[in-house]
């Protein structure tokens, strides 16, 4: 037998274009610091909306013994019937609104939830609505997925929250997804505010995407929080147990959807990843069934270093600071003297180790001008953080 020695014609180079989306900044600055702490330098963490306090306990409880005890293996597509059960519960205790467990789908974090959300309703080519500055996964999960991220444009005067009138402008869309209380903003529409654009969307024939990821974290003085399924049962609802719950790691969230969409999710969830881990699903069911009283105290310390930004990042020539009525972020205009905020970003972490995200990642036209920083660590870090700032501005 004898072969050719002719090579193969070269293949074309094998990525995607749906691949080329913009990083995200805040995790090339995370993995940057994260290399300076493990050169054993100290860095005030400000760059990520992740909560240094640990998961609660009756959750690490009920995980201790699962592992110790139990046979962890696949779920249903839409998670354990407990879990289910326990979040149907959770919408009547907290918002009095009945919703069936089967409307439940537990997802491998809110990141899972907007994908199926997508896939089961939308086609590509699909125009979606977002704000700006708004989180970038949303932007770049749409772009992934063929559809087009319409982005509406949001000021400091109107405090960047969206409007039916900016709606009326954007031309038509499939979908629109809002987050109130929002990232990187913090600010939070009113009950009314919110009802209206749901209103809209049905008018519309606009699937409505509301995600409450950061609900159970407002401030005084913020509007009182809101579902959309106080409106419509049209809504699709996405959240996670990553905020609130201190449960980032365990990768664990939550979709509540129109009847019409549960089985095509659960279609597209056994494909896509079978099920949410099982272990984080235990952990999340002892989370719900027994809130711990640290989760208020984690609360109350981000409300203190929420006090602290405010009153001293003005001192420091910080500018158009956002309401910021929840989540754990201040998203400002930086110093007009330190130029570009992505450079700014980098120089403050390598020479006074803080980091910071540059507004890049959440505006990607007005975005060299302004920056988020998240306080969602320690009082001392925050406190630290702010030395380091002045000493380095001045």
């Amino acid at each position: 037998m004898t072969f050719s020695a002719t090579l193969p014609t070269p293949l074309r180079e094998l990525i995607s274009e749906r691949s080329a989306v913009e990083p995200f900044h805040a995790m090339d600055i995370l993995a940057r610091a994260n290399e300076l702490v493990e050169a054993g330098q100290d860095v005030a963490m400000l760059c990520v909306g992740q909560p240094a306090a640990p998961a609660p306990a009756p959750a690490l409880e009920a995980a201790r013994r699962a592992l110790v005890d139990g046979r962890l293996g696949y779920t249903d597509a839409g998670g354990r019937r407990e879990l289910r059960e326990a979040l149907s519960r959770h919408y009547s205790k907290t918002y009095g609104v009945e919703v069936a467990p089967n409307r439940v789908v537990v997802t491998t974090g809110s990141s899972a939830g907007f994908a199926l959300s997508f896939l089961a309703c939308l086609d590509c080519g699909a125009r979606v609505g977002i704000a700006r500055p708004g989180y970038p996964a949303y932007r770049n999960i749409i772009r992934a997925l063929g559809m087009t991220a319409v982005e509406i444009e949001t000021h400091f005067e109107d405090r960047h929250t969206v409007t039916p009138a900016m709606l009326d402008k954007a031309g038509p869309l499939d979908a629109l997804l809002i987050a109130s209380p929002a990232n990187p903003t913090g600010t939070m529409l009113t009950p009314e505010a919110l009802f209206e654009i749901v209103d809209w969307c049905q008018a519309n024939g606009t699937q409505f995407i509301s995600d409450e990821i950061y609900h159970g974290l407002t401030f005084p003085g913020a509007p009182r929080q809101a579902t959309a399924l106080e409106r419509s049962d049209d809504a699709i609802i996405v959240n996670s147990f990553s905020k609130y719950y201190c449960m980032t790691g365990w990768r664990i969230g939550w979709l509540i959807l129109p009847e019409k969409l549960v089985r095509p999710v659960e279609r597209l969830g056994q494909s896509l990843y079978i099920s949410a881990p099982d272990l984080s699903q235990i952990a999340a069911t002892a989370a719900l069934n027994d809130k711990a009283p640290a989760l208020d105290a984690v609360k109350a310390q981000y409300e203190t270093n929420r006090a602290m930004l405010m009153k001293r990042l003005p001192q420091l020539g910080f500018r158009e600071i956002a309401p910021g009525d929840g989540a754990f972020y201040i998203y400002a205009k930086a110093p007009a003297r330190v130029g570009d905020t992505m450079e700014f970003a980098r120089t403050l972490l390598d020479e006074a180790k803080v980091a910071i995200t540059p507004g890049l990642d959440f505006d990607l036209e007005r975005g060299h001008e302004t920056v988020r920083l998240s306080y969602a660590g320690s009082g001392a870090e925050v406190s630290t953080a702010l030395d380091r700032l002045k000493a380095f501005l001045s």
